[in-house]
């Protein structure tokens, strides 16, 4: 049955109902009033004056009238009854309807959420697994940049720190000097005879050699100084918290294991060192105090090579 006609079909079903209650009730006073016109109109009247009617007759007369009114409000109340049964039995066919058609509606807003549900959870796991890659992708791009900035300041050949390194490193150290007056030396070495490698055994013997000078130095030097290859065969090393006193010992200790270090081609080598530090050295810039360590370095050489001269006092120290 269609939904649309559950209602008129209750209407009529109530109207339908209220007609008969109001037919059964005329058919049912219409006899007790027809006896009472009879018994009042006609028999009563036709009495002889002086006579009663027997009190029998007039029970009777009421038993039957009140029987009658009994009878006929029984059939009026059990045939209400079944209209009204009827009549509801035609709105639950409606509610019911309405009832399975508001569970389709919800079934449908129910799947349809679970789609939304199942779609937010899809992209939630499709933005984590983007979210991942992306970390990786970072880590890996910061390891990169990692590299190439540790790359950038890096020499090639010795693996040391480069000449850049070393002057930005020497620069932190003059503003620390400035702020907490923390003593700083450079130490600066040129191979004796290095060009005679070179031109005999070749370019590939030379860069052997200079691997062999960075790992002495490498060996024998702090963690928090900065050994760096400053060009050619010069090697700088910045000593942090280190006197001059320190910085000479330091500059005779590797002089003394160069001269006895058994390179691979054979031949001996040694060096000469130049030392500056501060505050024994005056020297305001990064500049000026590596220019008087170099100084000290090139006096070391005119005094006969494989020397440490500083600056201020170029007297060898052997």
């Amino acid at each position: 049955m269609p939904a649309n006609q559950a209602p008129d079909i209750v209407s009529a079903g109530q109207r339908v109902r209220s007609r008969v209650l109001v037919a059964l009730a005329l058919s049912s006073v219409m006899p007790i009033l027809a006896l009472a016109y009879v018994v009042l109109g006609i028999v009563v009247p036709a009495l002889e004056p002086g006579e009663t009617l027997q009190f029998g007759a007039l029970q009777i007369l009421v038993v039957f009238a009140v029987l009658g009114l009994l009878a006929g409000g029984y059939v009026i109340w059990d045939l209400g009854r079944t209209v009204g049964r009827m009549a509801q039995m035609l709105g639950n066919e409606q509610t019911l309807g309405d009832l399975d058609r508001r569970q389709d509606e919800v079934g449908t807003i129910v799947q349809y959420f679970n789609k939304m549900l199942t779609t937010v959870e899809q992209q939630a796991q499709e933005i984590n697994s983007f979210a991942t890659r992306l970390d990786a992708a970072y880590k890996e791009l910061e390891s990169t940049n990692a590299r190439l900035k540790e790359t950038s300041f890096k020499d090639e050949v010795t693996g040391l720190y480069n000449r850049r390194f070393f002057s930005l490193r020497l620069e932190e150290e003059l503003s620390r000097f400035r702020r907490f007056n923390h003593p700083a030396s450079v130490v600066l070495l040129d191979l004796d005879g290095f060009k005679a490698v070179n031109d005999e055994l070749g370019h590939a013997v030379g860069d052997d050699t200079l691997r062999d000078v960075a790992q002495i130095l490498m060996k024998h030097s702090r963690g928090i100084n900065v050994v760096s290859r400053y060009g050619g065969d010069e090697f700088a090393v910045l000593l942090v918290e280190t006197s001059k006193a320190g910085a000479r010992l330091y500059a005779d200790r590797i002089r003394e294991v160069l001269a006895k270090y058994p390179f691979s081609h054979g031949k001996t080598l040694t060096a000469s060192f130049g030392v500056a530090s501060l505050p024994d050295d005056e020297a305001t810039t990064a500049e000026e105090l590596f220019r008087s360590a170099d100084e000290a370095l090139y006096a070391a050489k005119r005094a006969g090579k494989n020397q440490v001269a500083a600056a201020g006092s170029p007297e060898k120290v052997t």
